[in-house]
């Protein structure tokens, strides 16, 4: 049975003007997987788009429908596409319909089937991902985050020193859609070619900032700091969001610490702490200095503390007194 296609796969067909009858596109790459649809839409020549571009959605249009107009020849182009989203929410003898088409799919129609769900046990999951058409898209992690903003930010035309790219994946994390924003407030503002200070000066009034500059304050038990940049935060975020967003980067952060301890214990060098736990050397090197001021059992404190106020919180009691507690009790 073939591996799943990678998005890079995809795109290399892509370039040639090539693509399959059926495609089923899944994973957590989203951000990815829209650029990509985005791509194979503007295949269809702008002029007959209307005519020839389908976007459907699997809880309101039934299989029989989707398979009489991926059955119908396109007009005036070369190929007709029609996009399934939440193809998750049909039945399990909706899916079945589609089986006997993937025996004999159209060649002038290109029907792609977007999930957030699979099931590959599944006939209809396991039919595509054996015809070789299912295509997995992932977000970018450990060391290959800051190759995709390089690669990225060369074609939008800006060139990116590996230290300032290194420098924005610290700081806003693996997240594509919010590391591609940035990308494009760099260009905006400087143009062709950034360094680090460039990045540094964009991102420093940017909300993905002051979350991440919270966090080493608490790993750096920098109690008035770590209180004055909570404020600002929750100032800034959206009230709703914002408490649950600090709870779950502040898990985060903690696990960090908790893993870099065991390894420096271990022997482990940066290069390994880099390796294992998926971070740049920056963020190595702040771990291991930070990791000096916290004992183990405060740090296995600190997940019981973020237990609770995240208990509290959704609790419904008032965020703001309970993420300045814990701050100070994490803080030491």
């Amino acid at each position: 049975m073939p591996d799943d296609r990678s998005p890079e796969d995809l795109l290399r067909t892509l370039q040639k003007g090539r693509l399959d009858p059926v495609y089923l596109f899944y994973g957590p790459g989203e951000f990815l997987m829209e650029r990509i649809l985005d791509r194979i839409k503007a295949l269809v020549p702008e002029g007959t788009r209307e005519l020839n571009l389908e976007i459907v959605y699997g809880g309101e249009t039934g299989p029989d429908k989707i398979l009489e107009h991926a059955r119908t020849l396109p007009f005036l182009a070369e190929r007709r596409l029609i996009i399934v989203r939440r193809t998750e929410t049909l039945s399990a003898e909706g899916l079945a319909r589609f089986l006997p088409y993937f025996q004999n799919p159209s060649p002038s129609t290109c029907l792609i089937f977007v999930a957030s769900r699979t099931d590959f046990a599944k006939s209809f999951f396991k039919t595509l991902r054996s015809q070789g058409w299912a295509v997995k898209f992932e977000e970018p992690g450990g060391g290959n985050v800051v190759p995709w903003i390089l690669q990225t930010a060369s074609e939008m035309g800006l060139k990116i020193s590996h230290q300032a790219a290194a420098y924005l994946h610290d700081v806003v994390g693996t997240n594509t859609r919010e590391l591609h924003g940035e990308l494009e407030k760099l260009s905006l503002r400087f143009g062709g070619k950034v360094g680090i200070e460039e990045v540094k000066e964009s991102v420093r009034n940017s909300r993905i900032y002051t979350i991440f500059e919270l966090t080493n304050r608490i790993s750096s038990r920098n109690r008035s700091a770590s209180i004055l940049v909570l404020n600002r935060f929750l100032e800034e975020e959206d009230k709703r969001d914002a408490p649950l967003r600090v709870i779950g980067m502040l898990n985060r952060q903690i696990r960090l610490l908790w893993h870099a301890k065991l390894l420096a214990e271990k022997g482990s060098d940066m290069r390994e702490v880099m390796q294992k736990l998926g971070i740049t050397y920056n963020v190595a090197g702040q771990l291991l200095k930070q990791i000096k001021l916290w004992k183990n059992r405060e740090l296995e404190h600190a997940f019981g503390l973020l237990y609770q106020a995240d208990g509290r919180i959704k609790s419904g009691a008032r965020p703001k007194p309970i993420l300045e507690n814990l701050v100070l009790s994490l803080c030491g």
